[in-house]
């Protein structure tokens, strides 16, 4: 179990880890002269073969209430001190104010100096503490009076201390891995250090880590778990990590950063979060981007609310807001954080993070405030059920499991529960509700049974007017994921065209006859290079206003494509050149290939050749990277020649 101290400064919370553990966590030069904490301090003392207890000293002094914030966030109980001789003072206020913030409810509360003052100034004292928790997480906890200098209560408090660590359920570690970082050092002959508090999951030996936000990849070379050697540290555990890889090093990581499992790197810098103002405070907060100080785990970065409710948020209130970070950082959905001015002087409240991808616009949307509503719930599948009957209905699995550090186990048992219809788009599919998917069938079915009658003539609708006319909204990914499941049935697609599989467009005998004679010229040796419009119409002898309207015609049958203004191919002929394309590309060590590839095994020059492949980039085939191109090989069959 982790105890961190908290209270004014000067009252005693040093010593009095020191009359528990034996030591004294002031390590730094300064604090030894001054007298009083600066940075966090860490002790451990072994109370049973099984528990051991683990202390964080944070400093009082109202300078260094940031720093206090860094330890009280990954702590599991409370040791609230007040002096007996001076009794309530701010940073006892302020302390009981940021452990309720953090949502810290397991505690006690220590007198210290119990052999300055009298029975009845220590009832006094006990009184007016009592009085200063109440409303606040530490309401119920009991109040101790003790003294490091003649050992009254020290033992008292250590037997409540133990029992807590006993009663303690430990918590599953079924998540992945994450450790926020309140310290960075080197050891000689060991190399860099970091520790901090495992939030979720577990660590081992040899592990890969990524540190956040920078992403720097890391390896576990030791570690220490409750100042213990170990080979894993799991959730609540007091963590050393040894680790080592290219540019890790104390200038490139930092207290506040997160050590997490590879998969969860992927840092915010704007987050909606509910927002509750503490009753203390005297101002109210609007719609202006007012500046702040974020405090979340051990980070600490700048910060400008934005407003997103109707109403101003007055003290003890409640509201959902959107945070702008000065810098990204590495957070998590249903983190908790603390705010405090700009000027780093008070604490205005704290609350949770909701969602870490919001939108820079319509911020203020219903659909938004819905969205947010889902996001709000704490538990996964309550939160994903929400998100399922909320618009846009269709929701990234990988997503939603990296925001809240799930592991794939928990994710499936997610999807095993809500029985969502799961679309192979990206990592883990996008998923949406049952009878969002019927929806989507239907919207489907009748929008291009509406195009049919509304333009009898044309083969069909193109693929993304379609995907975007359409309730639910689906990815591009998502998009082509559905008309796999549905082409077999209703739909179908050619080229960049869907339409009904039973629609046909038929040309008039008059355009069959001219059909017949423009057909052999775009085929045989010359397939690749086919003659451009203006020269067809020369050969034959025709206006070539009448060749492009007879080849439009054409191109909505499927028979023809317009790969360029002017260049029209037969359809076998594109089909032919994406499986020329993806041959170069499966000769390749890494699958790609330079146009000039593509123009030698064709023949046909190089502004054609980019013409090609500038079309296969734009339908999805091939993706242009720099001067290289690789295949999709999931739309290899999009301009297969129509049966």
């Amino acid at each position: 179990m982790i105890i961190g101290t908290a209270g004014h400064v000067d009252h005693g919370k040093t010593t009095l880890v020191k009359a528990l553990t034996g030591v004294d966590t002031d390590r730094l030069k300064e604090e030894k002269l001054r007298g009083i904490s600066i940075d966090l301090g860490f002790a451990y003392l072994p109370v049973a073969d099984d528990v051991i207890l683990g202390f964080v000293d944070v400093p009082g002094h109202e300078r260094f209430v940031h720093t206090m914030v860094a330890g009280a966030s990954g702590i599991d109980f409370a040791l609230m001190v007040v002096a007996a001789d001076d009794g309530v003072m701010p940073q006892t206020r302020e302390h009981l104010a940021i452990l309720d913030l953090l949502g810290i409810d397991r505690g006690v509360i220590a007198i210290t100096k119990a052999e300055l003052a009298s029975e009845e100034r220590l009832a006094q004292v006990s009184s007016a503490i009592r009085a200063a928790a109440g409303g606040t997480s530490l309401a119920q906890a009991e109040v101790i009076p003790l003294s490091a200098v003649t050992g009254r209560g020290i033992s008292a408090l250590l037997d409540r201390l133990s029992a807590a660590a006993r009663e303690s359920v430990r918590k599953p570690a079924d998540r992945l891995f994450r450790l926020a970082i309140d310290r960075v050092f080197t050891l000689h002959g060991i190399g860099l250090v970091v520790t901090g508090t495992v939030v979720s999951g577990s660590v081992h030996l040899g592990e890969r880590v990524r540190i956040g936000p920078s992403g720097l990849e890391a390896r576990v070379r030791s570690l220490h778990a409750q100042g213990r050697p170990m080979e894993e540290g799991r959730v609540g555990d007091r963590c050393a990590l040894n680790l080592s890889g290219d540019g890790v090093s104390k200038e490139t990581i930092r207290r506040g950063d997160v050590a997490m499992a590879p998969e969860l790197h992927a840092p915010t810098s704007r987050i909606d979060a509910r927002l509750r103002l503490l009753e203390s405070e005297s101002r109210t907060i609007g719609r202006a981007r007012f500046p702040v100080r974020l405090h979340q785990g051990a980070a600490e970065v700048g910060a400008r609310v934005i407003w997103l409710d109707d109403e101003r948020l007055l003290p003890d209130g409640s509201a959902d807001v959107q945070l702008v970070l000065d810098r990204p950082v590495a957070a998590f959905v249903a983190d908790r954080f603390v705010l405090r001015d700009g000027a780093g002087k008070r604490t205005l409240g704290g609350g949770r993070f909701i969602d870490l991808r919001a939108p820079t616009r319509r911020a203020r949307t219903r659909e938004r405030a819905l969205q947010r509503a889902a996001h709000a719930f704490v538990e996964p599948l309550a939160a994903f059920e929400a998100l399922l009957s909320t618009p846009p209905f269709a929701w990234d699995l990988a997503a939603f499991a990296r925001d809240r550090a799930l592991s794939n186990g928990l994710l499936e048992e997610l999807v095993s529960a809500l029985r969502p219809v799961v679309l192979d788009a990206g990592p883990c599919g996008t998923a949406l509700a049952a009878p969002r998917w019927q929806q989507f069938l239907s919207s489907l079915v009748a929008a291009l049974e509406m195009f049919h009658v509304e333009h009898p003539d044309q083969q069909g609708i193109g693929r993304d007017a379609l995907r975007l006319s359409l309730e639910p909204a689906l990815s591009a990914a998502a998009f082509d994921s559905a008309l796999e499941r549905v082409e077999l049935a209703d739909v179908m697609r050619e080229g960049g065209f869907l339409r009904l599989k039973s629609h046909r467009v038929h040309l008039s005998r008059d355009d069959e006859e001219g059909w017949a004679i423009i057909a052999p010229l775009l085929g045989g040796e010359a397939r690749f290079r086919p003659p451009r419009v203006r020269d067809i119409a020369a050969v034959l002898v025709r206006p070539e206003a009448d060749i492009r309207r007879l080849l439009k015609l054409a191109s909505r049958l499927g028979r023809v494509d317009q790969v360029a203004h002017d260049h029209f191919f037969l359809r076998s002929t594109v089909s032919e050149m994406v499986n020329i394309a993806a041959m170069i590309a499966s000769r390749a060590s890494d699958g790609a290939f330079i146009a000039a590839q593509f123009r030698d095994q064709l023949a046909n020059g190089r502004k054609v050749a980019i013409q090609i492949l500038e079309f296969f980039d734009r339908h999805g085939i091939t993706q242009h990277r720099g001067d290289q191109r690789r295949i999709n090989h999931q739309r290899l069959g999009l301009f297969h020649s129509p049966g």
